[in-house]
Protein backbone atom coordinates (compact mmCIF):
# COMPACT_ATOMS: atom_id res chain seq x y z
CA UNK A 1 0.00 0.00 0.00
CA UNK A 2 2.88 2.35 0.78
CA UNK A 3 4.36 1.76 -2.67
CA UNK A 4 1.00 2.62 -4.24
CA UNK A 5 0.90 6.01 -2.47
CA UNK A 6 4.54 6.70 -3.41
CA UNK A 7 3.73 6.02 -7.08
CA UNK A 8 0.63 8.21 -6.86
CA UNK A 9 2.65 11.02 -5.25
CA UNK A 10 5.29 10.76 -8.02
CA UNK A 11 2.51 10.90 -10.62
CA UNK A 12 0.70 13.84 -9.00
CA UNK A 13 3.86 15.87 -8.53
CA UNK A 14 4.98 15.67 -12.15
CA UNK A 15 5.06 19.05 -13.84
CA UNK A 16 2.39 18.26 -16.45
CA UNK A 17 -0.19 17.21 -13.87
CA UNK A 18 0.34 20.32 -11.77
CA UNK A 19 0.19 22.56 -14.85
CA UNK A 20 -3.05 20.88 -15.91
CA UNK A 21 -4.56 21.33 -12.45
CA UNK A 22 -3.68 25.03 -12.40
CA UNK A 23 -5.08 25.42 -15.91
CA UNK A 24 -8.38 23.77 -14.97
CA UNK A 25 -8.77 25.94 -11.86
CA UNK A 26 -8.00 29.17 -13.72
CA UNK A 27 -10.20 28.07 -16.62
CA UNK A 28 -13.12 27.46 -14.25
CA UNK A 29 -12.73 30.89 -12.69
CA UNK A 30 -12.40 32.49 -16.13
CA UNK A 31 -15.53 30.66 -17.30
CA UNK A 32 -17.51 32.35 -14.50
CA UNK A 33 -16.30 35.75 -15.70
CA UNK A 34 -17.26 35.02 -19.32
CA UNK A 35 -20.65 33.60 -18.25
CA UNK A 36 -21.32 36.75 -16.26
CA UNK A 37 -20.29 38.94 -19.19
CA UNK A 38 -22.61 37.09 -21.55
CA UNK A 39 -25.51 36.50 -19.13
CA UNK A 40 -25.48 39.81 -17.27
CA UNK A 41 -24.33 42.23 -19.96
CA UNK A 42 -24.56 40.96 -23.56
CA UNK A 43 -27.85 39.06 -23.55
CA UNK A 44 -29.81 41.86 -21.82
CA UNK A 45 -28.42 44.25 -24.43
CA UNK A 46 -29.53 41.87 -27.19
CA UNK A 47 -32.92 41.81 -25.48
CA UNK A 48 -33.27 45.52 -26.24
CA UNK A 49 -34.00 44.52 -29.82
CA UNK A 50 -36.84 42.29 -28.65
CA UNK A 51 -39.38 42.51 -25.87
CA UNK A 52 -37.41 40.62 -23.21
CA UNK A 53 -33.91 39.38 -22.41
CA UNK A 54 -32.49 36.76 -24.74
CA UNK A 55 -32.05 34.22 -21.91
CA UNK A 56 -35.77 34.40 -21.07
CA UNK A 57 -37.00 33.39 -24.55
CA UNK A 58 -38.95 30.11 -24.62
CA UNK A 59 -41.93 28.39 -26.07
CA UNK A 60 -44.21 25.66 -24.77
CA UNK A 61 -45.10 22.34 -26.30
CA UNK A 62 -47.83 20.95 -24.11
CA UNK A 63 -46.44 21.15 -20.58
CA UNK A 64 -42.78 21.20 -21.71
CA UNK A 65 -40.93 24.51 -21.84
CA UNK A 66 -38.27 24.78 -24.55
CA UNK A 67 -35.85 27.47 -23.36
CA UNK A 68 -34.11 28.31 -26.62
CA UNK A 69 -32.99 31.66 -25.22
CA UNK A 70 -30.86 29.92 -22.59
CA UNK A 71 -29.42 27.71 -25.33
CA UNK A 72 -28.56 30.77 -27.46
CA UNK A 73 -26.94 32.35 -24.40
CA UNK A 74 -24.80 29.21 -23.95
CA UNK A 75 -23.74 29.38 -27.61
CA UNK A 76 -22.75 33.04 -27.25
CA UNK A 77 -20.91 32.13 -24.04
CA UNK A 78 -18.96 29.42 -25.91
CA UNK A 79 -18.11 31.71 -28.83
CA UNK A 80 -16.79 34.45 -26.51
CA UNK A 81 -14.75 31.90 -24.53
CA UNK A 82 -13.33 30.29 -27.67
CA UNK A 83 -12.42 33.71 -29.11
CA UNK A 84 -10.63 34.79 -25.93
CA UNK A 85 -8.70 31.50 -25.77
CA UNK A 86 -7.79 31.86 -29.47
CA UNK A 87 -6.46 35.37 -28.90
CA UNK A 88 -4.48 34.26 -25.84
CA UNK A 89 -2.92 31.26 -27.63
CA UNK A 90 -2.09 33.42 -30.65
CA UNK A 91 -0.40 35.98 -28.39
CA UNK A 92 1.57 33.30 -26.54
CA UNK A 93 2.66 31.70 -29.83
CA UNK A 94 3.79 35.08 -31.19
CA UNK A 95 5.87 35.78 -28.09
CA UNK A 96 7.35 32.26 -28.12
CA UNK A 97 8.17 32.55 -31.84
CA UNK A 98 9.97 35.88 -31.33
CA UNK A 99 11.90 34.45 -28.40
CA UNK A 100 12.89 31.38 -30.43
CA UNK A 101 14.07 33.56 -33.32
CA UNK A 102 16.22 35.60 -30.94
CA UNK A 103 17.77 32.44 -29.49
CA UNK A 104 18.74 30.97 -32.87
CA UNK A 105 22.24 32.14 -33.69
CA UNK A 106 23.43 30.84 -37.02
CA UNK A 107 27.01 29.67 -37.26
CA UNK A 108 28.91 31.20 -40.17
CA UNK A 109 29.43 28.83 -43.11
CA UNK A 110 31.99 30.93 -44.98
CA UNK A 111 35.08 33.02 -44.25
CA UNK A 112 37.23 35.47 -46.21
CA UNK A 113 40.65 34.52 -47.52
CA UNK A 114 43.19 36.93 -45.95
CA UNK A 115 45.25 36.99 -49.16
CA UNK A 116 42.79 37.42 -52.04
CA UNK A 117 39.70 38.41 -50.04
CA UNK A 118 37.56 35.70 -51.72
CA UNK A 119 34.72 34.07 -49.86
CA UNK A 120 35.53 30.43 -49.07
CA UNK A 121 34.09 27.57 -47.01
CA UNK A 122 34.76 27.84 -43.28
CA UNK A 123 36.43 24.40 -43.15
CA UNK A 124 38.77 25.05 -46.09
CA UNK A 125 42.50 24.74 -45.39
CA UNK A 126 43.48 26.21 -48.78
CA UNK A 127 41.89 28.99 -50.78
CA UNK A 128 40.47 27.58 -54.02
CA UNK A 129 41.08 30.93 -55.76
CA UNK A 130 44.68 31.83 -54.88
CA UNK A 131 45.75 28.44 -53.44
CA UNK A 132 47.14 30.07 -50.30
CA UNK A 133 47.44 27.87 -47.24
CA UNK A 134 45.15 29.04 -44.45
CA UNK A 135 45.52 28.64 -40.70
Amino acid sequence: MKKFFEEFKAFAMRGNVLDLAVGVIIGGAFQKIVSSLVGDMLTPLLGLFGTKALGDLMFKIGEAEVKYGAFLTAIIDFIVMAFVIFVMVKLINTVAKKKKQEEVVEEPTTKTCPYCQSEIAIKASRCPHCTSELE
